[in-house]
């Protein structure tokens, strides 16, 4: 991990996620909450936050930043340009549902204005992209689907998901592909 571009040591690292989480946390519930409140939601003094982030911006920056980088580790991992489609489609989305559940705050944050946000957003739908092409090229997908409105679909359904904070990613990642790939129509109700 990176603060103010230089790498840290493996106890300041610590400190730094442990500040990160608890931000998140209370930022999630009070989003006007003082630096004095996320160091006692932290278990550190307020010294040591301000020591690490020299203000509440720059703490969210922070966050934002660490949030985007799990995002992007989050759909690399799921490795959805080789893994099977249906296996990408739903790792995919159980990855994602859990960095925007764990983070909602900080990605509520993140700004396309940002360069890194921006690449990060970029290559996650090229990904995308590339994994409903997949998707339709083996059958999970109907030939006649247009493929842009489908990721559109796709990324509001996963929107959606996330403000389920109590439920379980996995279940809802399971609930959230049934739908995109079944509908909630009855089969006999297609209008063309």
């Amino acid at each position: 991990m990176k603060i103010g571009g230089r790498a840290l040591r493996s106890d300041a690292e610590r400190t730094v996620r442990t500040i990160l989480e608890a931000a998140e946390r209370v930022l999630s519930k009070n989003p006007a909450a003082s630096m004095e409140q996320i160091a006692e939601a932290a278990g550190v003094a307020r010294t040591t936050v301000h020591r690490r982030f020299a203000s509440r911006e720059a703490l969210v920056d922070a966050m934002t930043a660490w949030a985007t980088e799990q995002f992007a580790a989050a759909v690399h991992a799921a490795n959805p340009v080789t893994t099977p489609p249906l296996v990408a489609l739903y790792q995919v989305t159980a990855n994602v549902l859990r960095v925007k559940i764990d983070w909602g705050f900080a990605m509520s944050r993140a700004r396309e204005a940002d360069p890194e946000v921006a690449r990060v957003h970029a290559e996650a739908l090229e990904r995308c992209d590339e994994m409903f092409r997949r998707a339709q090229e083996s059958g999970l997908l109907r030939p006649d689907v247009d493929l842009t409105w489908a990721r559109r679909v796709y990324y509001a359904l996963i929107h959606e998901a996330a403000q389920e904070r109590d439920e379980d990613a996995d279940a809802l990642a399971t609930r959230l592909v049934d739908t995109l790939l079944r509908g909630i129509g009855s089969a006999d109700q297609r209008l063309s």
